[in-house]
């Protein structure tokens, strides 16, 4: 009798053993299904990851709340009620600790409402291939304004900046290009940027193009081919003057009646918009010819008289 219970314990023992056994392994196996089933959609730490852009600018608070306060202080005092602090607080909660390739409009609308200013009628200048030329211009002529002449252009001009999901949130050493991922901190906070300057503009609106440009001077894929230009408001906008200028002694690879400009001037007139256009605009031909004195493109208004 005390064999028989001793077998039957032995057994009971035994087909518990074998039960956990079985049940450890049926859950070793569902943590391996789930593993298999899941694998890829984690998101892979952009740190991991080489990308093909300059990484976030060092310095970067110091640079942003610099650039901040001398706008609102030494530039424009009459914005002097912005908070520069808040300002930066916005920019970095917009990309810190973020995947660079998943940035929203959303996350620049706090920013673009606390650093958003009016901008004076007739004063807004678009363009497009001539970015050094148009900035000397508006630094020579204060009656016009480019989107990097405006608080936020001007905080971000010439910088960049992304996130990265492991600490310390930020990437320094390399950011995503567009062509990477469209969805990157830059071309959202540009695109943004650009929406809400053409929003803005009103009365007459001037765009520099470049003439010298083997592609045409008008690009579709362009910031203001695909993004202001569609933007510009027919109810506030009277005007817009198109400004194609060449470098000075060429190459002359479009004028005012070239086949991209045409286009251009297509799309405006759907909208409902007057079109000047202007081959070569004087006064920023004059500033060209501050390199170029001697050239005869520069000579055409020129009568000088030798003194004997």
């Amino acid at each position: 009798m005390p064999l028989q219970q001793g077998s039957a314990r032995m057994r009971q023992r035994t087909v518990l053993l074998v039960g956990i056994v079985v049940l450890l392994a049926a859950l070793v196996l569902a943590v391996v299904l789930a593993s298999l089933l899941t694998h890829g959609r984690h998101e892979v730490s952009p740190k991991m990851l080489k990308w093909k852009d300059r990484g976030t600018t060092k310095n970067l608070q110091e640079v942003v709340l610099g650039r901040c306060y001398n706008y609102i202080t030494a530039q424009h005092p009459e914005l002097g009620d912005k908070d520069c602090l808040k300002i930066w607080e916005s920019l970095k909660d917009a990309f810190i600790y973020k995947n660079p390739c998943n940035i929203t409009p959303e996350d620049y609308q706090p920013l673009m409402e606390l650093a958003s200013h009016p901008i004076p009628c007739n004063k807004s200048l678009f363009w497009s291939r001539t970015g050094d030329l148009v900035h000397r211009y508006t630094k020579s002529n204060q009656n016009f304004l480019t989107l990097e002449d405006t608080l936020l252009g001007y905080m971000a001009d010439r910088i960049s900046w992304c996130g990265d999901p492991s600490a310390p949130g930020i990437n320094y050493e390399s950011c995503p290009k567009r062509n990477e991922c469209e969805s990157n901190p830059g071309s959202v906070f540009w695109k943004m940027a650009s929406k809400m300057f053409a929003e803005a503009a009103c009365g007459v609106v001037q765009v520099m193009l470049n003439g010298s440009a083997e592609a045409g001077a008008f690009r579709s894929s362009s910031i203001f081919g695909s993004v202001e230009i569609f933007n510009l408001d027919p109810d506030k906008v009277s005007e817009v003057h198109i400004w194609l200028m060449q470098d000075i002694g060429g190459p002359q690879s479009e004028s005012c009646s070239g086949h991209s400009i045409q286009r251009l001037v297509s799309i405006l007139e759907e909208r409902n918009f007057k079109i000047i256009c202007e081959d070569n605009y004087r006064p920023v031909q004059l500033l060209q010819c501050v390199h170029n004195p001697d050239h005869a493109d520069c000579r055409l208004c020129t009568n000088s008289t030798a003194i004997p």
